[in-house]
């Protein structure tokens, strides 16, 4: 998941171009990173070590990792490790960075110093997004915003689900809280009893999130495609009730749909997480407000 941050980050520096990046995260999905790449990232091996083992490998039928344990340099134990780690999203954008010499592994290193600054992000926060775990990420992009601990806990459920049926290789940015929102295409379900959340999807990703969940294409981001919406918030939400205790007592209303144009306004205010699927801005919008309003055509 780091790959889509950080090549993001070099197409805004100009280092790569919307077109690099887009095709280096589709290639990375059938791809898998070389052992010797993930020895040098981990500091098992150096990078002239990582070399010479590849130049061996033109010389012998034989695998890195036997390779590199039969040379001393690698134990057993850190050839499963690495093993462990050749699906790792970052390291495979790093592998097609230095393969296509877009940039060198020094460059990058650089970069990355750069990407930690320019967007304030501590040591544990790099470790965080490294590590693909959807939720230490989500909480880099919701720590500045007063939520409560439901907010946050449903915030986490509904970023884990685009994941698991929508894209895998998701991509949020920082959250807000408004009163007042225009929104464009929104599915929206309502939570009543002990706990009240009002929780709406919106935006061009819309169409991406009904196709994939669902599996069907639509022509355009229409009322089918919406109710798919629709439902993937119907399947959210059933889980977050059932994540309740058993002594919170909570009912989901029948989803709404609004096409086109709408505004919803809350005098306890929203917060919106920007979420980027396959590309496709959404926006995935909640209160704990019962009484905000969705005003169809809004002021758009």
């Amino acid at each position: 998941m780091f790959g889509v941050y950080f090549g993001k980050y070099l197409v805004e520096q100009g280092v790569l171009k919307e077109q690099q990046y887009l095709d280096i995260i589709e290639q990375n999905k059938s791809k898998r990173v070389k052992l010797g790449l993930i020895a040098v990232n981990l500091g098992f091996l150096t990078e002239a070590q990582a070399s010479e083992v590849n130049e061996l490998q033109k010389a012998k039928d034989a695998r890195f990792g036997d390779i590199a344990v039969e040379k001393g340099y690698l134990t057993d134990d850190q050839v499963g490790e690495l093993l462990k780690k050749q699906g790792d999203s970052y390291l495979l954008f790093i592998q097609a960075l230095t393969e296509a010499q877009i940039m060198s592994q020094d460059e990058i290193k650089d970069m990355l110093e750069k990407f930690k600054t320019d967007n304030g992000l501590k040591a544990a926060d790099m470790e965080a997004l490294l590590s693909s775990d959807t939720d230490l990420i989500l909480d880099i992009f919701t720590r500045d915003i007063a939520a409560d601990e439901t907010e946050k806990d449903y915030l986490r459920l509904t970023v884990r689900n685009i994941v698991r049926f929508v894209d895998n290789r998701v991509r949020v940015e920082k959250a807000y809280k408004t009163e007042k929102k225009d929104a464009e295409d929104v599915a929206v379900q309502r939570l009543e009893g002990d706990v009240e959340l009002i929780c709406a999807l919106s935006g061009k990703g819309n169409k991406v999130i009904g196709e994939s969940f669902g599996q069907e294409e639509f022509e355009a981001l229409d009322e089918d495609c919406l109710d798919a919406c629709c439902e993937f918030l119907n399947v959210t939400n059933g889980l977050f009730a059932r994540n309740l205790s058993e002594e919170v007592k909570t009912e989901m209303l029948p989803p709404e749909m609004y096409p086109g144009a709408a505004q919803l306004d809350s005098a306890k205010g929203f917060t919106v997480l920007p979420i980027y699927v396959k590309g496709e801005k959404a926006e995935l919008i909640i209160s704990t407000d019962s009484k905000a309003n969705i005003i169809s055509g809004g002021n758009q």
